[in-house]
């Protein structure tokens, strides 16, 4: 006769092994979140169609003490052609965005290859702490093609008086564009419907060929 007592160890051990390896599991492909600064520029779609507008939206997040941000983004203008910038410096007046003010924008110019932002805080505003948006730029997809979208960036701290600003470490992340043609879904359905037609016909064929054959004579024994 077993021992009920055994019985009911072996099973709570293997529930509690079991529920280990599944919380393992889950810590192991769950995204791990980085504390540390990080510049962002994220397509709002990554395989849009040819003729559609998208917006690349730079971010920084996790920063602390920043007083100033200049940032450099390139695109493939064989793909992307490049519509606008809307700049999110100086909390006060855009919420979500960076910096506060008064902000002093030194550079904010665009090329149909390239964009550049640089801007810094200035007087007695305080240092900027957080993560929040510097600019959504737009853009109107104008061929099929990749674009990898190539970022470079530098963040400086608030400088003590009479001392100059030190860089802040951070890292930067690009996305990319994969356009698709404009009607690449409308062809898809056509060649959908041109392949089951020819299934359909060819499987009547099939039945009618079989029907005109009649069915096997029976041999008398």
């Amino acid at each position: 006769m077993k021992n009920p007592h055994s019985t009911f160890m072996k099973w709570t051990l293997l529930t509690t092994t079991l529920a280990l390896i599944a919380l393992y599991l889950v810590l192991a492909v769950s995204p791990q979140v980085s504390a540390d600064p990080v510049v962002t520029a994220q397509p709002s779609k990554s395989d849009p169609r040819v003729g559609e507008t998208l917006t690349v939206n730079i971010t920084i997040s996790n920063v602390e003490n920043l007083y100033a941000v200049d940032v450099t983004l390139n695109w493939n203008a064989s793909v992307l052609r490049f519509l606008s910038a809307d700049l999110r410096l100086g909390v006060e007046s855009n919420s979500g965005g960076v910096l506060h003010e008064e902000v002093y924008i030194a550079d904010n110019t665009a090329t149909q290859a390239d964009y550049s932002l640089a801007a810094t805080s200035v007087g007695p505003a305080p240092s900027f702490n957080g993560s929040g948006t510097v600019a959504l730029l737009t853009f109107n997809v104008t061929s099929i093609g990749d674009a990898q979208l190539q970022l470079v960036s530098e963040l400086a701290d608030h400088p003590l008086s009479g001392e100059t600003a030190n860089l802040i470490a951070h890292s930067d992340v690009a996305g990319s564009v994969g356009s698709i043609p404009e009607f690449s879904s409308i062809i898809g359905v056509v060649l959908f419907l041109v392949l089951t037609t020819g299934a359909i016909v060819y499987a009547r064929k099939k039945l009618k060929r079989g029907a005109s054959n009649g069915p096997p004579a029976l041999t008398r024994t």
